[in-house]
């Protein structure tokens, strides 16, 4: 399958209505047991309100509530759009062109795009990566701020990133570099009996007991790429590149409050690199949130 083009999508979506006839199918549906009278109904659209009402009670259900989509005034068929320009793009979108591609204010922008972004980490969950045997990458990089100055470590952010070989990767931003915020993710978000693939950091090196982890470190200062038997960080490093391209190439900064949503963004859609067509759907059909 190829990821959904202009036109597609307009067919798909061609007015607020069917994007409101989307988020009912997809969320409740013909047959839907209504909460108020506990009965199968067919449900009928309100003209007066976007919202649906039981065939048997007039009880109403509103498919926007509890979405990203929730209490906006912007039209429905924007908001998709949006999330379409999010999937079709590569390395995200700015405020700026979400203003000038739906002619809205730059303050709507910036808070369709936020919302879109959390709705990415939503729907990418963080499931632990690895298992028996499996190798994760693990390491860490300085992302945003000023890089002169003896102290520019401190005017950066820390991103650390788990990545499963050839597979899936969990991405955070984390204090600093030290075993005390390394290590309690690295337990959380990778499983036990993995193989750990990390670089000469002291805050790795003997902090995971052998029943947790098999353990391996390339060494980095001198000289190795590739350690012996095929120990290596390089994937994890080339995501690393991406994310730093995608937020340098996109947006002009990113600040540490909102670093974690553009890091989750990334992350999302690296997950999907195999599957980029399926990105739209699950956007605008699951929501984790509403389902837990």
């Amino acid at each position: 399958m190829k990821q959904t083009n202009v036109r597609q999508f307009f067919k798909q979506f061609p007015t607020d209505e069917a994007c409101l006839e989307h988020l009912f199918n997809v969320r409740f549906g013909q047959g839907h047991v209504c909460p108020k009278c506990e009965r199968e109904a067919k449900w009928y659209r309100l003209t007066n309100e976007q919202a649906f009402s039981c065939q048997w009670c007039g009880h109403h259900i509103h498919p926007m509530v509890g979405s990203i989509f929730e209490k906006s005034r912007t039209p429905l068929q924007l908001w998709f759009y949006a999330v379409f320009l999010f999937t079709t793009s590569k390395h995200g979108v700015s405020g700026k062109e979400l203003q000038r591609q739906l002619g809205v204010t730059y303050k709507t922008a910036w808070r369709m795009a936020k919302l879109i972004r959390e709705q990415m980490a939503a729907v990418d969950g963080e499931e632990p990566i690895g298992g028996e045997g499996i190798v994760v990458e693990v390491d860490e990089t300085f992302v945003g701020g000023k890089t002169k100055g003896m102290d520019w470590r401190k005017r950066k952010s820390v991103v650390m990133a788990m990545l499963e070989r050839d597979g899936t990767a969990i991405a955070k931003v984390v204090p600093d570099q030290t075993r005390g915020s390394l290590k309690p993710e690295i337990l959380e978000n990778v499983r036990q009996g993995s193989e750990l693939h990390t670089d000469e950091l002291r805050a790795y090196q003997k902090t995971f007991h052998p029943a947790e982890y098999t353990h391996k470190t390339v060494n980095h200062g001198q000289g190795e790429c590739v350690a012996e038997g095929g120990t290596t960080t390089n994937q994890v490093e080339n995501f690393f590149r991406h994310l730093k391209n995608a937020i340098s190439g996109t947006h002009i900064s990113v600040s540490p409050k909102y670093l974690e949503t553009y890091v989750k963004e990334f992350g999302y859609r690296f997950n999907r690199r195999m599957r980029p067509q399926t990105m739209l759907d699950e956007l605008l059909s699951r929501f984790p949130e509403l389902d837990a």
